[in-house]
């Protein structure tokens, strides 16, 4: 098993809202031991917090079985892309997002998600690192225009848009 680690508490709650879309959390206990299979250590009374915070029920689903659900509110689209939305920068087809360190590779998942199902067909892909995704614009000078489209998102609206990603001038190189 992959050695436990700490996650920011934005990229945990996306992680626990995907982990409730994609799968079957029944209990608190049962998700902090998804959680566990995915690297990330909490204790139940995070858990609970993280769950409060994101505005799940816990219900009945279509089979019978007792399970957290999602409510409107805290879908990815509303939720968890305002908590792991920092900043938004464009250049040419391309936007760079910052999340919350660790928070990457969650949101670059859920975009890739998004422009496959059609709900954000702007988006051709993405590429994760840390706490910065790349998201590459079908079109030439898109990368404006997506920028907005995901800022929209992000509960702090930062949002620039640039000539170059490069720095102009980088000391130490000739």
């Amino acid at each position: 098993m992959s050695k436990l680690k700490p996650l920011s508490s934005s990229a945990r709650r996306a992680l626990i809202i995907s982990l409730i879309q994609n799968g079957r959390v029944e209990s608190q206990a049962d998700l902090v031991e998804q959680l566990a299979e995915n690297g990330i250590a909490v204790t139940q009374a995070t858990a609970s917090r993280d769950l409060d915070e994101i505005g799940v029920l816990r219900g009945r689903d279509a089979t019978g079985y007792m399970r957290y659900q999602l409510t409107s509110a805290s879908t990815p689209t509303a939720r968890g892309f305002a908590e792991l939305i920092l900043s938004v920068e464009a250049s040419g087809n391309l936007a760079v997002v910052r999340t919350p360190p660790g928070g990457a590779a969650l949101l670059a998942s859920t975009l890739d998600k998004a422009s496959t199902s059609g709900t954000l067909t702007s988006v051709i892909g993405t590429i994760a690192g840390d706490d910065t995704v790349l998201v590459i614009s079908r079109t030439a000078n898109g990368g404006a225009g997506l920028a907005k489209e995901l800022a929209k998102f992000s509960s702090s609206q930062a949002i620039k848009s640039s000539k170059k990603l490069a720095p102009k001038n980088v000391k130490g190189r000739k």
